[in-house]
């Protein structure tokens, strides 16, 4: 499950183009994406292990990473002797949200635009997000996964090979969590990485629009 710096260079590189579909509009903005943050060691932190922060990687030196230390279908697991962040999917429910169309095209649930299989309907949701420091839960908002839909663990390689390129990494300066989620499939990948500091969840970094 582990994947090594070049090996996620090689995945990056497949993920480069950007899928544009102009049969529906895309409500979907980049003002959560590496691109837009201005704090500079947030960037220079986001910029070793994201694919939106690929130009920015070479040379940096790699942050410590906790890789998946379980997972199935609908959740995925992260654990050390001080952390533990379970991440949970499961069936889309509408649950009154409304659904905004152009034409059969879905392009807002809730009101709000998504990722992952922008356009349909999805299948799946997160359901939940548990994180667990020294035993204090830090509470991770609904607003930070409500829309993020179809989310991926894993995927696989050419070769048929089950891999991930999702982590938990520690800031250089010890006072940030990043929890990085990758997505990857053939309707358009996106990537989520949830900021932790000082015990606290701070914000959200989203990038979508890579190539399977």
């Amino acid at each position: 499950m582990k994947i090594s710096s070049v090996a996620f260079l090689l995945l990056i590189s497949g993920l480069t183009g950007v899928a544009q579909n102009d049969e529906h509009p895309d409500y979907r903005t980049k003002k959560e994406s590496f691109s837009k943050i201005s704090d500079k060691t947030l960037k220079a932190d986001l910029g070793v292990f994201s694919v939106g922060g690929i130009e920015e990687s070479i040379g940096k030196l790699p942050l410590r990473k906790i890789s998946p230390t379980g997972y199935d279908q609908n959740q995925m697991s992260f654990k050390t002797d001080d952390l533990h962040v379970i991440i949970k999917t499961g069936p889309f429910s509408e649950n009154g949200r409304k659904i905004q169309r152009v034409e059969e095209h879905v392009v807002k649930i809730g009101g709000k635009p998504f990722y992952g299989d922008y356009g349909n309907l999805p299948s799946t949701e997160i359901k939940s997000v548990l994180v667990l420091l020294n035993k204090d839960t830090i509470a991770i908002p609904p607003a930070a996964y409500a829309d993020l839909y179809n989310l991926n663990f894993t995927y696989k390689d050419k070769a048929g090979t089950e891999r991930t390129a999702n982590g938990v990494f520690y800031s250089k300066d010890g006072n940030r969590i990043y929890i990085y989620l990758l997505s990857r499939d053939g309707t358009g990948s996106y990537e989520v990485t949830w900021v932790i500091q000082n015990k606290q969840y701070f914000r959200r970094v989203v990038d979508y629009g890579f190539t399977k």
